[in-house]
C-alpha cells in the first residue's frame, strides 16, 4: 500500500480550476489503486509554522553543529514535522493556481519549510547539490487566468510552473508530470470548460500510471 500526498495550494476549493482537475485525477487513481492512502492537505487550511527569525536562527544552528537553544528547539521541531509528514508520502499531487505569475504565498511558505540541507537535499564541494526526496513521481496541475504557452509573447511571465519543476526537481524529483489548464478568464466559460475537460483527460491518461 502507498501514500499519496494531495496538496491543494488554493483556497477557492469548488470554484478552483486546478483543484478540479486534480480530483479528476484522484478519482481515477482510488479506482485504479483502491488500497492506498490518500491524504488531502490544502495549505490555505493547514497551520504552517512560520519560518521567522527564530526559524532562521535555528536552522544555522543545525549548519554550524552547535545546540539549540529551547526556543530554537521548539521552533525547529515544527519545521521537522513538516518535512517529515511531506517525506512519508510516496506519491505527490499539486494543485497550483497562477498568482501575480507565481504561486501562492501559502505554498511558497511550505516549500520554504521543506527545502531543508540535510533533509531534503544535501551539498558536497566536489559533487554539489543533491536532491534527497527521490524515487516518488508527482503531478502538477496549474490553472491561469491567461495564456503562457510556450513561444509567446507572454512565456517569459510563467514564473508558475517554471519554478515548482525547477524547486521540486532541486528536491530530487524525476517523474514530474504537468497539465495546464489555460486560459480560464478568457475566451467566455463554454471555452474554459473546454479547457478543463482537456486538461482532465490528460490527468486521467496519468493517472493510469502514476
Amino acid at each position: 500500500m502507498s501514500r499519496l500526498l494531495y496538496i491543494q495550494a488554493s483556497p477557492r476549493r469548488r470554484r478552483s480550476k486546478s483543484i478540479a482537475v486534480a480530483d479528476a485525477f484522484i478519482d481515477v487513481y482510488k479506482q485504479q489503486r483502491p488500497d492506498d492512502q490518500i491524504e488531502t492537505l490544502n495549505l490555505f487550511e493547514t497551520p504552517l509554522p512560520d519560518f521567522d527569525a527564530l526559524a532562521v536562527q535555528a536552522k544555522y544552528t543545525v549548519l554550524r553543529g552547535k545546540t539549540h537553544s529551547t526556543d530554537q528547539l521548539q521552533a525547529w521541531k515544527a519545521v521537522e514535522a513538516v518535512i517529515e509528514h511531506f517525506m512519508s508520502a510516496d506519491r505527490y499531487v499539486l494543485a497550483v493556481p497562477m498568482w501575480n505569475f507565481s504561486i501562492p504565498y501559502r505554498l511558497k511558505q511550505y516549500i520554504d519549510i521543506l527545502v531543508q540541507p540535510g533533509y531534503t537535499f544535501n551539498y558536497n564541494p566536489q559533487s554539489g547539490y543533491r536532491g534527497l526526496v527521490t524515487a516518488r513521481p508527482i503531478l502538477a496541475v496549474y490553472a491561469r487566468g491567461g495564456q503562457y504557452s510556450l513561444g509567446s509573447e507572454t512565456e517569459a511571465f510563467d514564473m508558475q510552473k517554471k519554478y515548482i519543476e525547477l524547486i521540486f526537481g532541486f528536491m530530487g524529483f524525476k517523474d514530474i508530470h504537468s497539465v495546464v489548464v489555460e486560459p480560464t478568464l478568457q475566451g467566455g466559460p463554454d471555452v474554459v470548460a473546454g479547457k478543463v475537460q482537456k486538461a482532465i483527460r490528460q490527468v486521467k491518461q496519468i493517472a493510469a500510471d502514476f
